[in-house]
């Protein structure tokens, strides 16, 4: 007999993944855990029910949360991410040897755990003497924390149950005050096609909290669309202005230099987003 697992990104869509067998089910104190291994994608993290990360396609999302706004400050030296759980974007924020400490602020410590048992790939950087992990509500963080970080990623699951708050003006607002007068935000923000309500809000959110505000995507394909947006908040250093010559260059499978500026340039409908004054 066939298994399958299937996502259901909206009430009318979904996708669907053959698998070979459940590795792991738990019900945290904060949310149903499950690894997977599938026949596409190989292991699968999943968490109620959406697909967090993968094997095949995890270097996507955590590449373009951090390289855009890691290269675009001249000199991170103190890292915050906020979720992230699964250890993908300290692995790629420790790929940069001005970092002196990387904080991993992740409410579900069971993710963590699950994540350097099945994805060593992802959470091996974990271990990094440079690495701090906190199993905290990255809200109560920030707020504690006030002019601390160079750069803050917000790695978050989807605006469900403990991360609705990390969608909020009030979070970017104390975002702002725990970054360096020349700090960096990157915020996850989901799909142009399935969340447009969501990127508007945020992103005036974000614009009326930061003085440059800018929009980028990639392509993850077991995410809702696979068409991701990200946006990123920053007080002082635009990633549009940066020398893409003097950009630090990586053994990256997505990022590179040259996509540096690129990933700005929006679909029409996408721009349009940015505009739109609809709720």
């Amino acid at each position: 007999m066939e298994l399958w697992y299937t996502e259901k990104q909206t009430p009318s869509h979904g996708i669907t993944s053959k698998i070979k067998r459940t590795l792991h089910h738990e019900q945290t104190e904060f949310q149903k855990l499950d690894i997977i291994e599938t026949e596409q994608f190989g292991k699968m993290m999943v968490l109620d029910g959406m697909v967090m990360t993968t094997d095949e396609d995890e270097f996507v999302y955590h590449e373009m949360i951090t390289h855009i706004a890691m290269n675009t400050h001249p000199n991170p030296k103190h890292v915050l991410v906020v979720g992230g759980g699964d250890g993908g974007a300290i692995r790629e924020i420790l790929r940069y040897s001005s970092v002196e400490k990387a904080v991993l602020a992740e409410i579900d410590g069971k993710v963590i755990e699950a994540a350097q048992n099945y994805f060593p790939q992802i959470a091996g950087g974990l271990s990094d003497p440079r690495v701090e992990i906190q199993v905290t509500d990255g809200i109560r963080h920030i707020a504690e924390n006030k002019n601390k970080y160079d750069v803050i990623l917000v790695d978050s699951t989807e605006p469900v149950g403990p991360a609705v708050g990390l969608f909020q003006k009030s979070f970017y607002e104390g975002i702002k005050e725990a970054l360096k007068e020349d700090g960096i935000m990157v915020a996850q923000t989901e799909s142009p096609w399935f969340n447009r309500d969501l990127i508007r809000r945020v992103f005036r959110d974000i614009s009326a909290t930061f003085p440059i505000t800018r929009l980028y995507t990639a392509s993850i394909p077991t995410y809702p669309s696979g068409l991701w947006s990200f946006t990123i908040g920053s007080k002082k250093y635009d990633p549009l202005e940066v020398d893409e010559s003097q950009l630090q260059s990586f053994d990256t499978r997505y990022y590179h230099p040259g996509l540096h500026k690129s990933v700005f340039q929006l679909p029409v409908f996408v721009q349009e987003l940015l505009t739109d004054k609809g709720e």
